[in-house]
C-alpha cells in the first residue's frame, strides 16, 4: 500500500535550500522569487512515497546551483519533465517532455536555469511498474520501469497533454484542494505519455552515454537552427563524430522519429509560426525555409498540417 505523505514533508527539500539561499518564505509548497533575484514561482509536493511534482515558471537575474540534498535518497526514479510550456509557437522551443531513467536526473547539484517554465513529475520504477502487467508493454515501456539502463527520451507534447498542464498551472482551485487535483492531473498526464511512448517501434534500446546525449542534442541544435537547409547525414556524422548508423539509431530513440522526420516536423512548425505570427505570404514562407518549388512546400505542409497553407493563412 502507498503511503501518503503529510505534515511539513510535502514540501520537496530543496526549496528549503533556496529560501535559505534567497531570505525568502516557503508558504503552502510555494516560494515566490524575491524582486531582487527576479521574478515568478517554485511550487511543488510530495504527494506520497512514489510520486511528486515540481511547478516552475521564473525568470532569475543570474543562475544558481545549489548542492542536492536528496542525492542519497534509495530508490529509482523516473523523471517525466514538461518543458518550454508557455513557449508559444517558436520551432526552437517546442513544448516537449524529457522522460528519464535514475542514471540521468540524481546530480550532486543542481543547476537552477536563468529562464524556465516546466512541471516535473518524479516517480519511482515500482509506481510505473504497478500500472501494467509485463505482457503489455512495449520495449520502450518495459525498459522505463525495470529502470536499470541510463536512458533518455523526448516526446513533443500534444494539445492534450498541453490541455492538462494548463489545468495544472491556471486552474483556480481552492487551496485546500489544490495539490489533490493536481496529483489526480499529475496521474493523468503520465498515463498519457506512457500511451505516447508505447506507439514507438524500437524493439532493442541502447544505454546512453553522457557524451553520446550531448552530441545527439547539439546535432539537433544545428538542425534547428538551419531549419532552411535539409540535414546531410555524412557531415552530421561527422560532427557528432560516431558513425552515421549509431548517429541514426541513437536520434530515433530519443527523439522517437529519424533525424529528416524530426526536421520535417519542426520545419513546419516554424512554417506554421511565420504564416500566423509574422504574416508571411506562402510563398514568402516557403522559400524562407529553403523550398524553391512551393507545390513541394504545399504537399509537406498539408501532410503536418493537415491543411493546404494557403487555407491556413486565410483562417489566422
Amino acid at each position: 500500500m502507498t503511503k501518503e505523505i503529510s505534515g511539513n514533508n510535502v514540501t520537496p527539500p530543496v526549496f528549503f535550500r533556496l529560501a535559505k539561499l534567497w531570505g525568502a518564505k516557503v508558504k503552502n509548497g510555494r516560494i515566490d522569487i524575491p524582486v531582487s533575484y527576479g521574478n515568478g514561482y517554485f511550487a511543488g509536493c510530495v504527494f506520497n512515497e512514489n510520486i511528486r511534482m515540481l511547478i516552475l515558471d521564473y525568470k532569475l537575474k543570474e543562475e544558481v546551483t545549489i548542492e542536492n540534498p536528496e542525492i542519497n535518497t534509495p530508490g529509482k526514479t523516473i523523471l517525466f519533465k514538461f518543458q518550454h510550456i508557455h513557449s508559444g509557437l517558436s520551432s526552437k522551443q517546442s513544448p516537449s517532455v524529457l522522460i528519464a531513467t535514475s542514471r540521468f536526473n540524481t546530480d550532486e547539484v543542481i543547476s537552477i536555469q536563468e529562464d524556465t517554465s516546466s512541471v516535473n513529475i518524479e516517480v519511482t520504477s515500482p509506481y510505473l511498474e504497478a500500472l501494467f502487467t509485463l505482457s503489455q508493454k512495449s520495449p520502450v515501456l518495459q525498459s522505463l520501469s525495470q529502470n536499470t539502463q541510463p536512458l533518455l527520451f523526448e516526446q513533443l507534447i500534444s494539445p492534450g497533454i498541453q490541455k492538462i498542464l494548463d489545468e495544472i498551472v491556471s486552474e483556480a482551485i481552492d487551496e485546500q484542494f489544490k495539490w489533490v487535483f493536481r496529483k489526480i492531473k499529475a496521474e493523468e498526464l503520465i498515463c498519457m505519455l506512457l500511451m505516447k511512448l508505447e506507439e514507438r517501434q524500437e524493439t532493442q534500446l541502447h544505454p546512453l552515454k553522457g557524451k553520446d546525449v550531448q552530441a545527439i542534442y547539439n546535432i539537433r541544435k544545428r538542425i534547428l537552427e538551419n531549419i532552411d537547409e535539409p540535414p546531410v547525414m555524412k557531415d552530421l556524422a561527422i560532427e557528432a563524430n560516431m558513425s552515421a548508423t549509431k548517429l541514426r539509431t541513437l536520434f530515433k530513440q530519443i527523439f522517437g522519429d529519424s533525424i529528416f522526420e524530426h526536421y520535417q516536423q519542426y520545419r513546419m512548425k516554424e512554417a506554421v509560426r511565420l504564416l500566423r505570427e509574422e504574416g508571411l505570404s506562402v510563398s514568402e514562407a516557403g522559400y524562407r525555409l529553403g523550398f524553391s518549388n512551393l507545390s513541394h512546400f504545399t504537399r509537406v505542409f498539408e501532410a503536418h498540417i493537415g491543411m493546404k497553407p494557403k487555407k491556413f493563412s486565410a483562417t489566422r
